[in-house]
């Protein structure tokens, strides 16, 4: 049930990413409030489904509730990310804040918790071995920039279409003008509080991966090679595709490789148990 009805909104939410480049002004700025809610739900549904409620609460404390947090915080002081505005077109605000905004950190900050978990000795992961702090630095390390690197596409893309912008854009990443280099600080350090505080908020059930998780892990990998083909053909943003594309290959590009190699490793374990049928494998 969990996986069918997680399938189900993650096919919604690429339906959804898919119209994007197709649509402008009001219509899209809709869709991308719609698409950040359908990922809310879905990743808060996930963790409810498959973990309790437990760990959806500590998701939504740390992500959503310290999202919007850290983004009043910002809006109100230039701290941590630099000063900014946001336009009225997101929806409704809270504290110059639209609410959706504290659900976009929710809905990426689930997919990249698992992707780092599955990485560093979770159950099903490649790799078992170190230390117990070793695992620890290393899984909040990658779920950090995971996350935090998701930004490196999603602010070009919101600053092209207005949804906020920066009253003072310098310094700025080489082919990403108009947006600081504080801000990509600013999410390294709240991505590392939130992934720090959500293991011990979340309990035990969080440190661990299985078959359950593979709408997240799709999630994850769909966001990073879909982001680089839209930023690169469709978006016209191609400075932000490598940027991104170089940002979130740390999580994701060894996500993806673990995933090949455990396929292979299925395959030759069913190919190992085919029965032995005399006359014909001799021919072979």
């Amino acid at each position: 049930m969990t996986r069918r009805i997680s399938w189900t909104l993650l096919a919604v939410l690429v339906l959804a990413q898919i119209c994007y480049p197709l649509t402008t002004g009001a219509t899209r700025a809709g869709l991308t409030v719609a698409t950040v809610v359908l990922g809310w739900l879905l990743s808060v549904g996930h963790a409810l489904l498959s973990r309790g409620p437990r760990v959806a609460a500590a998701l939504v404390a740390v992500a959503t509730g310290g999202g919007f947090a850290i983004e009043a915080i910002g809006v109100a002081t230039g701290v941590p990310f630099g000063s900014y505005d946001y336009s009225g077109e997101l929806g409704p605000k809270l504290a110059g804040v639209p609410l959706i905004i504290p659900l976009a950190w929710t809905w990426m900050a689930w997919p990249a918790w698992l992707a780092a978990v599955r990485l560093t000795g979770g159950t099903g992961s490649p790799v078992g071995s170190g230390s117990p702090v070793g695992r620890w630095v290393g899984r909040i390390a990658l779920a950090t920039v995971g996350l935090a690197a998701w930004d490196l596409f999603l602010d070009p893309q919101m600053v092209a279409e207005g949804y906020w912008v920066w009253r003072d854009a310098t310094p700025a990443l080489p082919g990403l003008p108009g947006i600081p280099v504080s801000n990509y600080l600013g999410w390294l350090l709240f991505a590392v509080l939130m992934m720090s505080a959500l293991r011990p908020l979340a309990g035990p059930a969080a440190e661990h991966t299985d078959r359950r998780d593979h709408p997240m892990i799709a999630l994850y990998l769909w966001t990073y090679f879909s982001s680089i083909l839209a930023h690169a053909v469709f978006l016209d943003l191609p400075a932000s595709a490598l940027w991104g594309a170089a940002g979130m290959s740390v999580t994701a590009v060894p996500l993806a490789v673990a995933l090949l190699r455990a396929r292979r490793g299925r395959d030759s374990v069913r190919a190992d148990h085919q029965p032995h049928r005399p006359g014909v494998d001799a021919t072979r």
